[in-house]
């Protein structure tokens, strides 16, 4: 596939600088500093909250993690990693070759997701995280007769009958689960290499993310993401679950159809189609994801990848519902059990918000600057967008476009009363496509956004126990 820059009139045109109105710092600052503020509201408010009755079943809300500081083998591993980043990441990121540079950010994003993890240790915060009680791991062996699995899959979810299954395992589709039955067919068992895998997969989906962006809104604003993309506070949760490795499936389809429609690529638009499927049956939230994929389309004015794309979509359901599981029959299932546990108490008034607050935690308060940008351009990129006969969208108007998609389907999600904490966990398909938003601020002041967005993820990671 060739990734040099298309000069055709069908690529969004570069700019140089931001507009004027939107260049100062100041409401950059202050967008930080209201994330900020968010995030002890919550902190304030969830512990009370959670000391006078126990509801949001979170010990440390909004995060569900409990108070433990401590230093681990990885602590030196990232504070360098960390280091390194934010001294000579912008430098690197502008002037590295673009093959080079994406193998550069997703080998960063993979020693910053595991040296983040080795601060609890080998064992306790890569190899025992998904063999908990509560995880994948434990049902390998009732997977002998995948068939015969799938056919009584559903009738396992809900709490009450015998061999219900565990809390993950019922909670997703069960293309989740397949993944780690494979995984130990082939040689591959045990938690060390499930962890290793959606470790490795979900530091690919930084490479995903900076196809995607050069496709849409040209190199420039691809490279001043690449290092907030690599430093992405989050890790701390890609290091510690599957949803690691959701987030890097769901990134990769989204990628794949930005190259469909920019380059008319015919096996790109059936890849990225066979991955939303696939997506879907990872998680019953993620075809949430056709939102930002929906933004493809309409930033590259094109539908000539939708047929193959749906074709291929279509053959993931296809083959599931064949052999016994029906996507539709499982989800209510999934409400219904969700019911039973932690989301039948959490509150709805708290976690509506409270989850927000997590997810500023996830993306760092230069995210929160850089989302400022993004409302701030939004009226006009969107009414260049729906208007047929505008031209292309700009390079700044077309990356708005496409986070305020990846927003949307969060603040669905969020509404939706399904998501009532863990999000910092659970958003991280999310999480992706609000990261370049950075992009959007100013280059003098990378390095402290950057040194910004490392702070958070070290001081959580080392003052709680984010458990899984």
């Amino acid at each position: 596939m060739k990734t040099e820059e298309r000069s055709d009139s069908s690529r969004p045109a570069e700019e140089p600088a931001a507009p004027a109105g939107r260049a100062g710092h100041r409401p950059d600052l202050v967008a930080a500093g209201v994330g900020a503020l968010l995030v002890a509201v919550a902190c304030g408010v969830g512990w009370a909250w959670q000391r006078s009755n126990g509801e949001l079943q979170a010990q440390w809300p909004p995060l569900l993690a409990s108070w433990n500081p401590h230093v681990g083998p990885g602590t030196p591993a990232a504070l360098t990693v960390a280091a390194a980043v934010v001294a000579y990441g912008p430098a690197l990121a502008d002037r590295l070759p673009w093959r080079r540079l994406l193998l550069t950010a997703w080998a960063t994003a993979l020693a910053w997701i595991f040296s983040l993890a080795l601060i609890e240790g080998w064992y306790r915060g890569i190899a025992r995280r998904l063999t908990t009680k509560h995880e994948y791991l434990r049902v390998i062996d009732r997977f002998d007769d995948i068939p015969a699995a799938l056919r009584g899959f559903t009738d396992h979810i809900v709490v009450g009958p015998p061999g219900n299954w565990p809390a993950h395992v019922a909670g997703h589709p069960p293309g989740a689960t397949l993944t780690f039955v494979w995984l130990d067919r082939i040689g591959l068992g045990g938690g060390a290499w499930a962890g290793g895998f959606c470790i490795v997969l979900g530091a690919s989906g930084v490479a995903a993310v900076l196809i995607a962006v050069r496709a849409l809104a040209g190199e420039r604003l691809a490279r001043r993401a690449a290092p907030f993309l690599a430093l992405a506070p989050f890790a701390v949760w890609t290091g510690t679950s599957a949803d690691g490795y959701f987030a890097g499936v769901a990134a990769w389809s989204i990628a794949l159809l930005a190259v469909a429609a920019t380059r008319r690529s015919l096996l790109a638009a059936c890849a990225s189609g066979l991955l939303f499927g696939w997506t879907c049956y990872l998680s019953y939230g993620l075809p949430l994801i056709a939102l930002p994929l929906a933004a493809v389309l309409l930033i590259t004015r094109t539908t000539r990848p939708v047929l193959p794309f749906l074709t291929a979509a279509l053959t993931v359901p296809l083959a599931f519902t064949l052999t016994g599981f029906a996507w539709w029959e499982a989800y209510p299932l999934l409400v219904e059990r969700y019911y039973q546990g932690a989301g039948g108490v959490r509150p709805y008034a708290y976690w509506v918000w409270g989850n927000l607050a997590a997810a500023t935690l996830a993306v760092g308060l230069a995210t929160a600057a850089g989302l400022r940008r993004t409302m701030a351009a939004t009226p006009s990129a969107a009414l260049g967008a729906l208007h047929p006969r505008r031209p292309a969208p700009t390079a700044e108007a077309a990356l708005t476009l496409l986070v305020l998609a990846a927003l949307l389907a969060l603040l669905a999600a969020d509404l939706s009363g399904m998501s009532k904490a863990e999000t910092e966990r659970i958003w991280q398909p999310f999480y992706f496509w609000l990261l370049p938003a950075t992009a959007l601020l100013p280059v003098r002041g990378r390095r402290g956004w950057l040194g910004a967005q490392a702070g958070v993820a070290l001081l959580v990671n080392h003052l709680v126990w984010t458990g899984w």
